[in-house]
Formats: C-alpha cells, structure tokens, sequence
C-alpha cells in the first residue's frame, strides 16, 4: 500500500500549512510629522510582512523636496529599491502605496512614480502575496485611464478580478465610495466591487476610521495615519462602526480560510475588528 494511503502516515504526507500573511493599512499619512512617528512607530512594531497605504503620502503638495523625508524617512526599510537619504531599504519592496488626491498635485504626479518602483504603469496595478491577491486603483479624477465603472481601470479591474483564483480578493483606493466623515463619499467610485469578486475595500481621504457593508462587501476606511483628524458626520447607510479619536493603522492577518483586519490606536486600543471567513 502507497505510504500516503496509510491512515498512521497520511499527515506526513499533507502539504504544510501555509504560515499566516501579516500586512498593515495605512492612510493619509504623509505630513512628517509627530503623529506620523507614531504610527509607524506603531507599525514597525507588528514586524508585518508589507504595507499598503490608501493615499496622501505626501502631504501638503506632493513635492519632489518632501516625498523622502514623509516617506522614506518612516518606511525606508520596507521600500524596495530605496534611493532615499534615510537608510538601507529593504532587499523586495514591501511597501505598496496607492495614489491620493495629493500626490496629484505635482503635473502627472511625477513624485510618486518617480521615487517607487512598483508593478503595471505603477498608478494602478495587482500583486499576489500567499492567498491574497491586491488590486492598488487610482480614484483620483486625473488618472489617464479614467476613474469611473465604465473606465478603462474599471475594465482592467473587472478582467483581473475574474482571472484571479486567489481566496482573498483585496481593492484598494483612496477616494471611498461610501463615508460618514466630513469629505463624503465620492459617487464616481460606486463600482460593482462585489458583483466582480472582491471580498474587501479600503480606502482613506476621510481621516477617520469607519467600517461600513454596503450590499453584503464590507468597506473600511482608515484616514488616521497623521493628517489632521476630521470631524464625523450624519452615519451614511451601511456605517457599522465609526471612530475618531485617536491615529492608528490596520493590522491585518490572512489564512487560506480566514482573514481578520483590526484598527488599533497609537495608544494600543483595538477600536474595531472585521473577520472574514471561508
């Protein structure tokens, strides 16, 4: 009898679980400032396996002259390759940030795509790490390809959600569809997410936290990175939990069955926590 037939030999013979993916969300973060430090202090004490960054990381105009010092200067570690003045970055980019409404400020945004290094035409793009496949899109209105459902970025989007087999399908953007917090939410990215296979979006612009479901897709929104908190506003339909109080980071882990995101506080509370299972 084939050893793996063998009740006594059979979990010798079973692949090995996969070890669970720790990665952080962070938002609206690039002011330089003391709030900023303390976040990544935050961060960098998880020891995640990378970051993702839900827009504004470059406060105020997203300048060439302040890109490193509000960027590199926190994170340089996770940044691949880093050309920065801050130190040694790290040996494959870790650091996946996506477009916000001010790093568009500079022409073309040329900044940003300047100082990273990151997959497709670097403003919108996917990449897979263990069961988690990532979708970075650009809400900004001046993205070349466009910003609305029937955009080209839509259709990419659309065509890569339907191709991906992965177990935890993650949109990530700046601008959220759907907000209770004092900028709102912006209509032009009511896309279908869920109806083209997401399981999860997150977004900043808002600098709050808010964890909304919107026809069965959970949303959540993490504007607290650094930038000056807002106020909340009247709950929109959907708005499960809002905060905002104090900055913080979402801290997520991932399995093949289950994927869990909490946000916790500079100041260690965990305000909230989104589990997703298979």
């Amino acid at each position: 009898m084939p050893p793996c037939r063998s009740p006594v030999l059979q979990s010798l013979c079973s692949p090995a679980p996969q070890p669970a993916v720790h990665f952080v969300v962070i938002g609206d973060f690039g002011s330089g400032d003391q709030h900023k430090a303390d976040v990544a202090a935050l961060v960098k004490s998880w020891k995640p396996d990378f970051i993702l960054t839900v827009g504004d990381n470059n406060y105020p105009f997203g300048s060439g002259d302040t890109i490193d010092a509000n960027i590199g200067q926190f994170y340089h570690e996770f940044i691949h390759p880093y050309r920065g003045a801050y130190g040694q970055g790290a040996d494959i980019n870790r650091f996946f940030p996506t477009l916000g409404n001010h790093d568009w400020l500079v022409e073309n945004a040329y900044p940003y795509l300047d100082y990273f290094t990151l997959p497709g035409n670097e403003r919108y793009y996917d990449f897979v790490w263990g069961p988690l496949h990532f979708f970075a899109l650009d809400s900004d209105s001046r993205e070349p390809d466009g910003f609305r459902k029937d955009s080209p970025q839509a259709d990419w989007l659309q065509k890569k959600l339907a191709e991906s087999s992965a177990q935890w399908k993650i949109a990530y953007l700046h601008h959220p569809p759907y907000s209770s917090g004092t900028n709102g939410g912006v209509a032009w990215m009511d896309w279908p997410f869920r109806e083209w296979g997401a399981h999860l979006v997150l977004a900043g612009h808002d600098h709050i936290y808010e964890r909304l479901e919107v026809n069965g897709l959970p949303y959540l929104i993490n504007g607290l990175g650094g930038g000056a908190i807002y106020a909340l506003s009247t709950p929109v339909p959907g708005s499960q939990l809002r905060y905002n109080r104090d900055y913080g980071a979402l801290f997520c882990e991932a399995s093949e069955s289950r994927l869990r995101c909490q946000f916790i506080t500079v100041g260690g509370e965990v305000v909230d926590t989104l589990t997703l299972a298979k």
